[in-house]
This record gives structure tokens, C-alpha cells and sequence, in this order.
């Protein structure tokens, strides 16, 4: 579980300081450049299109691991449109709330101990 931790504040230190590093030389303007990629059919627009799928999958299961309640779906809203950047924290935070729990941690505390 120290790995998996490291890993995480790797992820959260990276993401902050590369999106820092974007944001000061092309602004907040993300959302035209990601889905006009996507509209272009190009590579880039392929690997945006993939992201997105993992995205839409990182969502979906933080709402379904607060068993699509109102607090899981804003945590499912989070993790679709804050990527790493929300859910690197989120695991980071789950993963001492588990105990290093690996099982409690994917699962949910309800799911996991039946």
C-alpha cells in the first residue's frame, strides 16, 4: 500500500505542476481543443477519446462505490471532469480510510465486509 501511496502523491505533484505549467501558456481553454481533436479524427483526438472512456469509467465507479447516492454522484461528476487531479486525492484519502484495505478500498466498507 506504501507504493500504491507513493504513486499517488507522484501523480497529484506531477498533475498540479504540469497543468500549471499548460494553464500559464494556453490559458483555461481546454474543453474546444479536447473535443475538437475528437472532431478532427486525428490521433489526438483518438487518444482524447480513449482518456474520455477512462474518464466516463472512473466515474461511474465512484458513484456506484457510494452506491449512486446524491454524494456519489457529485463524486462521480468530480472524477469524470477533475481526472487524476480529483481522483488521486480521492485514493489517497479512501486508501487510509481502508486501513490499506485494498478490498475495502475498491468496494466500499458496505460492499467489501459482506
Amino acid at each position: 500500500m506504501g507504493a500504491f501511496r507513493t504513486l499517488l502523491i507522484v501523480f497529484i505533484v506531477a498533475i498540479i505542476s504540469f497543468t500549471g505549467v499548460v494553464i500559464s501558456n494556453h490559458g483555461w481553454n481546454l474543453l474546444p481543443i479536447f473535443f475538437g481533436d475528437m472532431a478532427a479524427m486525428t490521433w489526438p483526438g483518438q487518444f482524447n477519446f480513449d482518456f474520455f472512456c477512462f474518464l466516463i469509467l472512473s466515474g461511474l465507479w465512484l458513484a456506484w462505490r457510494h452506491h449512486f447516492s446524491a454524494g456519489g454522484i457529485v463524486l462521480g461528476v468530480l472524477g469524470l471532469f477533475g481526472g487524476i487531479m480529483f481522483l488521486a486525492p480521492y485514493l489517497l484519502i479512501a486508501s487510509f480510510k481502508a486501513n490499506g484495505d485494498i478490498k475495502i478500498l475498491f468496494l466500499g466498507k458496505d460492499r467489501a465486509n459482506k
